[in-house]
């Protein structure tokens, strides 16, 4: 690669650390207490949390919290991430096109897309790009994008929503967790991954229609594969 286009895939990384927050062993069983309500959104972060604690172990997200981490290995990691929002946004256009009923769930579908939509066009305006560049997935990426487009395409639209909901979660859980301070170079990605509300989107929607246990459990099947994609694509962004 030419200088020129080293030097810019280095200033694309650096600006979409600031940019990106938009933006996992066998499945638990969800307990059955008779007489309670079961709270799936809760349930799914409980049951799967083990796989939160193994990503957040990986060398990519130590080696960050240490501020030693390369500058090749983070520039690679966010232009990943670029294609991966972009890749999303796509999928989420056709989800707001084909799910039209119930009204609460193509709301979801839309504002989510609206949501990817704005964040993707801010990113390739930051960066004065009119389209995606050709960026080849690693592997793990293209395994987590294959992963979303299956459940798009045989799952009903609540899972696509279940699908979306562990890189909302685990990044600002991973954000928070992570010990840095204002003199580490990657602080900046703790400070704008560290506050959201993953909650307001997705526990009413997914309590109100993952009420049956074989509901319920292909859920949690689903958030763990999305879980563990999330954490394969952080283990691969730096391989010791």
């Amino acid at each position: 690669m030419m200088d020129s286009e080293k030097m810019f895939w280095f200033k694309a990384g650096w600006l979409a650390v600031g940019l990106l927050s938009a933006c996992c062993g066998l499945p638990a069983e969800p307990m059955d207490v008779p007489g309670k309500v079961q709270d799936v959104y809760d349930s799914l972060w409980t049951n799967n949390q083990d796989v939160a604690e193994q990503t957040l172990m990986v060398p990519f997200l130590q080696h960050m919290q240490f501020g030693d981490l390369q500058a090749d290995n983070y520039v690679n990691f966010m232009i990943q991430d670029i294609n991966y929002v972009l890749k999303v946004t796509d999928m989420l256009r056709e989800m707001a096109q084909k799910v039209k009923s119930p009204d609460d769930l193509q709301t979801f579908m839309e504002n989510r897309y609206q949501s990817y939509k704005q964040f993707a066009e801010m990113m390739l305006k930051q960066f004065n790009l009119n389209s995606l560049p050709d960026i080849k997935p690693i592997p793990a990426m293209e395994k987590y994008l294959a992963d979303y487009k299956a459940i798009m395409e045989k799952e009903k639209p609540i899972f696509f929503a279940v699908s979306l909901l562990p890189c909302s979660r685990l990044w600002l859980w991973i954000a928070n967790q992570l010990k840095e301070n204002y003199c580490n170079a990657y602080f900046i990605w703790k400070k704008n991954n560290m506050h959201g509300n993953p909650e307001k989107h997705y526990k009413d929607l997914l309590n109100k229609y993952l009420k049956k246990p074989d509901q319920i459990t292909r859920a949690n099947e689903i958030f763990r594969q999305q879980m563990q994609n999330e954490q394969n694509f952080f283990s691969a962004s730096l391989e010791e």
